[in-house]
């Protein structure tokens, strides 16, 4: 079989390809850009199906080099690190403190589902932990973190595996959401329900998140800087013995930078252009991530890999259908929720925010839905799941 090898700047040059293939299909298939599947996903699972294909009939075999994978994958994590904004946790009151509560118990029990269903079938509980929370509510980029953590403890495909979960994840999370929130909204008649609310919480953020091109440098210079702060707290956590994910200090420093900055007033964190380059870092890490999948690795697992998966959809609609809309109130803004939670609890915030979109254009405005979804998802969710998965890996 032929070998091919590509170094650093060949596979992050091949990755944005991918990246741009994945975007044009986005714009010619519709039903890609209304289930929220990210362009590097698209571009990235084709071209990981002709490695496959390539593979398997004895062709040629790639190999890359992802060196800057992780570079980009660190940035990607240090933006979300400086979205955790304790103001914003206090200005949410109550109903975002009872709905933080309710996505950490959504990543406990998804964990807990993923190693029992494991344990059943007689496969490795870490196994079973690369169709948890990892994916579910982490969704690719965690997926993308996590994979190679895994696979240092010997789950071989960790990484093709916690992907698969991901964007298994996506689709079903985005076909759920939107017929949960009909379904509450409509044999509850929950219309009668709606209130006009104040949105100028939601305006107050935004206007932190107004672009200025002079302010990118700046923003850079503040990611490396966390970045690099973030290396020391690393180190500092790897001496409890336990295993942390590379960017988990980076992600730390970012939050504390942040807070400063906000309490002092002594100096202004860039948010909107820091989320921008962010999210660069993540199209680019998901462009590596996508090409450097070996689908072959699935074979073996693919039963119970099918259960595992089938049990977190059903964890998923029990959760939504019966949890959150009973505890977050039993209203319009509860059902909104539901549709909203299993988008980012089986996706990504993006995803939440499509599920809502679709119930609210048909329905009403959720103000309280659309203050409590993106600021759980951006802010805390991955933050949280990050330190939630770290425990349940050095403990099984």
């Amino acid at each position: 079989m032929m070998k091919v090898e590509l170094d650093m700047y060949q596979t992050i040059a091949v990755a944005v390809v991918v990246l741009m293939l994945g975007s044009f299909l986005k714009k010619k298939f519709k039903v890609l850009d209304r289930f929220c599947i990210p362009a590097p996903v698209v571009g990235g699972v084709l071209f990981a199906i002709f490695t496959c294909i390539c593979y398997a009939t004895g062709l040629v075999e790639f190999s890359f080099n992802d060196i800057l994978k992780e570079v980009c994958m660190v940035f990607f994590f240090t933006s979300v690190g400086f979205q955790a904004n304790l103001k914003v946790l206090k200005s949410g009151g109550k109903a975002l403190i009872v709905f933080l509560g309710l996505v950490i118990v959504l990543i406990v029990s998804q964990n807990f589902l993923a190693v029992g269903l494991a344990k059943l079938m007689h496969i490795s509980p870490l196994i079973g932990l690369c169709t948890g929370s990892i994916p579910m509510v982490g969704g690719h980029g965690t997926a993308g973190a996590f994979g190679p953590v895994l696979e240092d403890f010997g789950v071989a495909g960790a990484s093709t595996l916690c992907t698969a979960g991901a964007t298994f994840g996506l689709i079903a999370g985005s076909m759920m959401g939107g017929p949960i929130g009909k379904r509450l909204i409509e044999k509850k008649n929950l219309l009668d329900t709606v209130v006009q609310e104040d949105d100028s919480l939601l305006i107050e953020e935004e206007k932190k998140h107004e672009r200025h091109t002079s302010m990118y440098p700046a923003a850079v210079f503040q990611l490396i800087i966390a970045i690099g702060i973030g290396t020391i707290v690393s180190d500092l956590l790897s001496k409890t013995g336990m295993t942390f994910p590379i960017y988990i200090g980076a992600m730390i420093a970012a939050a504390f930078i942040r807070n400063i900055g906000e309490y002092s007033g002594k100096f202004t964190i860039y948010m909107g252009e820091i989320n921008d380059i962010g999210g660069i870092s993540l199209s680019l890490f998901l462009g590596i991530a996508m090409i450097t999948l070996k689908l072959w690795q699935l074979a073996d697992l693919a039963l119970p890999l099918v259960i595992l998966l089938a049990g977190q959809v059903l964890l998923m609609f029990v959760f939504a259908y019966f949890v959150v809309f009973n505890v977050m109130g039993r209203d319009y803004d509860a059902a909104v929720l539901s549709s909203g939670v299993c988008g980012f609890g089986m996706g990504a915030t993006p995803n939440a925010m499509a599920n809502m979109q679709a119930v609210c254009e048909k329905y009403a405005p959720s103000v309280k839905a659309y203050l409590l979804v993106p600021l759980v998802g951006s802010l805390f969710a991955d933050f949280l799941n990050s330190l939630t998965i770290t425990f349940f890996i050095n403990f099984l």
